[in-house]
C-alpha cells in the first residue's frame, strides 16, 4: 500500500510551507483545482490562497488516512467541451467524490471520516457580485447531505483567503489568514453515517 495518493499530481513542496510546518513533517501540496489524500503520519497536506474556492478535508481517526480537495466551482457542466473530465478536482460535483473514493482505496470507511471545510470567501467584492464562495458552499452541502456525510467543522465566507493544513497522523486542522497566525479548527465528536460519495 502507497502512503501517499495522488488524486492528482502536484507540487512536493514549496519553500514558504517549511516556515509554519513542524520539525519533521512532510508537505504535500494541493494546488487549485488539486486533491491529495495520503496514509503517511509524518504528513502534512495543505492548501494555499483559498478565496471563493473550498477546502475538503477529510481524515478517518482509526486508518489515519486524510485527505484534501482545493476545488474552484460548484459544477463541472460550465465546461462545455470536456464536463469536467480534464480536471474533475476543479469542481466540487466531480472532485468531491473522487475525493472520497481515494480515501477509501487507502482503507478510510465512510461511517469514520471527519470532515471539515474551509474557504467560500466574497473576495471579488462585499455587494457579492458573482456570489462564486456562496454557491460554492451550497452545492458543496448539497452533494454532502445528499451523501448522508456530516461536516464537523467549517470556517467559510467572509472576505479573507485562507491558508489549510491537515496534519495526517493526528487529523488536527489549521487555518491561517491574511495577517493572523494559524488557529485549530477541532471537529465535532460525532461521525458520517448514510448514503455515499
Amino acid at each position: 500500500m502507497s502512503w501517499n495518493t495522488s488524486c492528482r499530481p502536484s507540487t512536493e513542496s514549496l519553500p514558504e510551507a517549511a516556515a509554519s510546518r513542524p520539525a519533521g513533517q512532510k508537505p504535500l501540496i494541493v494546488g487549485v483545482g488539486d486533491c491529495r489524500v495520503s496514509a503517511d503520519p509524518h504528513a502534512d497536506i495543505i492548501t494555499y490562497a483559498l478565496g471563493s474556492c473550498i477546502a475538503v478535508a477529510i481524515w478517518d481517526p482509526v486508518a489515519k488516512v486524510g485527505g484534501l480537495l482545493h476545488f474552484m466551482l460548484p459544477d463541472s457542466s460550465v465546461d462545455r467541451v470536456t464536463g469536467g473530465r480534464e480536471n474533475p478536482y476543479r469542481y466540487a460535483d466531480t472532485g468531491t467524490p473522487m475525493l472520497f473514493r481515494a480515501a477509501y482505496q487507502q482503507g478510510a470507511e465512510k461511517r469514520r471520516l471527519l470532515v471539515r471545510l474551509a474557504g467560500g470567501a466574497a473576495v471579488v467584492n462585499d455587494e457579492g457580485v458573482f456570489n462564486i464562495g456562496k454557491r460554492n458552499y451550497a452545492a458543496l452541502r448539497k452533494i454532502l447531505w445528499k451523501a448522508g456525510v456530516m461536516v464537523h467543522g467549517e470556517d467559510v465566507g467572509g472576505s479573507n483567503s485562507r491558508t489549510v493544513r491537515l496534519e495526517v497522523g493526528t487529523g488536527r486542522f489549521f487555518i491561517r489568514g491574511p495577517r493572523e497566525g494559524e488557529k485549530e479548527l477541532s471537529a465535532r465528536a460525532e461521525c458520517a453515517t448514510g448514503g455515499r460519495p
